[in-house]
């Protein structure tokens, strides 16, 4: 279907522009708003509500009101909920992908496929919402049963980025309402409407009054800050840069949050002289291209075996260059706009400073004539190890290539920094795989693929690269804690 003007005004007319606080929308407690701009031509989509501390507080004391009762909800109840939330969201499926790419820039193809991956967390954790349970045991020494019970930990605040607007919200809702958890949620300001309309259908899917608050401001700090003092919070969940996240782990330390911090990342991507070089070739183009590169999982650095570092450099030039970049709109995008003029000059400033200090730009390296936040995917080569596109997290279309010489030079290289959320290896040798899974320091490891995320499985990292797990049989513990109760022996006055 060809998207026209009229369809994209006939959505953004849809979808709310208020705050949603206990089941309702509400204006700004100040009547404030901002803008919501499109990417692909800097124009304003929509006008909306600007949350103050005090709609924050409102949120919070909403949340706070419902956890009891929410908790108390039958586990059956909440999975349901869930399921027809994500039969919901299925079936509106092209609307979601429509609003992404309109508010963050990624082709349409893209945005229905993290729409895909979104509702799956709803699908995962309905069916895991019935299976939270405990144990009953007998005391070593004989004298006492041990039992052991979870329950919900209670309200919780949640930050999320702006590069994937619906599943990084539906990573944590999905498993807060499964666990019986309340919520604030703060998107990010610059994507927040697709935030809003979830909302809506989560309301729709019989979440009841003040489960989920959405806050959505320009004043992050001032908002957020308050909430993680207050005694009511229970905890904090966010994900973006690792710099920011120091600081919320510190603040929360004062109240001793439960959290959970999906961070920076530096992911390498490395190539063995025995891997199946177009294999290894496709591989890169999802683990870099993805999103336009603008993904904490993102491929950041490429290591190539020196022997056939010439076969898959000329190979991935070849196909990046075919990547038309375009509107997510068009129907031959595969690369729509970064989200904003700074993250465009931050790629830029990256290539500009690699090339300076002696790498050799084999493709691209500049941005876009005309409207937008278009950059040209980009290839570096002979990149220096002290070049700074090594060591920062590079949020755009770009591939920077490095060599090495032994397995062991790989492992440091990859290992050479201070985060570890994911690596990508590309061999045909079954040994070398098991040692790499043991060697690299990361929470997740694709072996011959370029996607990893799977809301089976534990999505998370280590270093500074975050703490606690989403996703999977792990990602509902981060919403619950543990009780136990020592009871006397039942046979002692027998």
């Amino acid at each position: 279907m060809t998207i026209t003007p009229a369809i994209e005004a006939a959505l953004l007319d849809r979808i709310p522009t208020g705050l949603f606080i206990d089941g309702e929308w509400r204006d700004a407690s100040d009547g404030g708003t901002f803008d919501v701009h499109d990417p692909s031509t800097g124009k304003v989509l929509l006008s909306i509500s600007d949350a103050t501390p005090e709609d924050a507080a409102a949120a919070l004391a909403a949340a706070d009101a419902a956890q009891r009762g929410w908790a108390r909800t039958a586990p059956r109840v909440r999975a349901e909920i869930l399921r027809t939330a994500f039969e919901l969201l299925t079936a509106r499926a092209d609307d979601f992908a429509l609003l992404m790419t309109l508010e963050m820039g990624k082709p349409l193809a893209e945005a229905r496929g993290e729409v895909t991956y979104g509702a799956e967390f709803l699908r995962w954790f309905s069916e895991e919402t019935a299976r939270i349970s405990g144990r009953f045991a007998t005391a070593p020494d004989g004298n006492s049963r041990l039992l052991v019970t979870r329950r919900a930990v209670g309200p919780c605040l949640f930050i999320t980025p702006w590069n994937f607007p619906l599943a990084m919200a539906t990573r944590k809702i999905a498993p807060a309402i499964a666990a019986g958890c309340t919520m604030v949620l703060k998107p990010a300001a610059l994507t927040p409407l697709t935030a809003l309309f979830f909302a809506e259908l989560l309301r729709e899917a019989g979440l009841p009054a003040g489960v989920l608050n959405v806050v959505q401001t320009t004043r992050a700090a001032a908002v957020t800050a308050p909430l993680i003092k207050d005694a009511r919070l229970r905890k904090l969940s966010f994900t973006g840069s690792t710099e920011v996240g120091r600081r919320l782990i510190a603040d929360a330390a004062e109240q001793v949050l439960r959290v959970s911090m999906e961070l920076g990342g530096n992911a390498p991507f490395l190539v063995f002289e025995d891997a199946d070089i177009d294999r290894a070739v496709e591989g890169a183009m999802i683990a870099k291209m993805r999103n336009g590169g603008e993904a904490c999982t993102a491929a950041n650095r490429f290591l190539v075996q020196e022997s056939v570092a010439s076969e898959f450099t000329m190979k991935l030039i070849e196909r990046m260059r075919a990547h038309t970049v375009a509107r997510g709109t068009d129907p031959d995008s595969k690369i729509g706009p970064l989200v904003d003029e700074g993250t465009r000059q931050k790629v830029h400033e990256l290539v500009t400073a690699s090339v300076e200090a002696g790498a050799t730009l084999a493709l691209g390296g500049s941005a876009v004539d005309g409207p937008g936040y278009f950059y040209l995917p980009t290839v570096l080569t002979q990149v220096p190890p002290d070049a700074r596109i090594l060591h920062e997290e590079v949020f755009g279309p770009v591939a920077p290539i490095s060599t090495f010489v032994t397995e062991a030079d790989a492992i440091r290289l990859a290992n050479d920094t201070e985060f570890g959320l994911v690596a990508y290896a590309y061999t045909r040798d079954l040994n070398r795989g098991l040692r790499l899974a043991e060697e690299l320091e990361v929470g997740m490891l694709g072996i011959n693929t370029g996607i990893v995320s799977n809301p089976a499985a534990p999505f998370g990292g280590v270093k500074q690269s975050g703490l606690g797990r989403e996703g999977g049989f792990e990602g509902i513990d981060e919403y619950l804690e543990t009780r136990y109760v020592g009871i006397s022996d039942p046979f002692a006055d027998v």
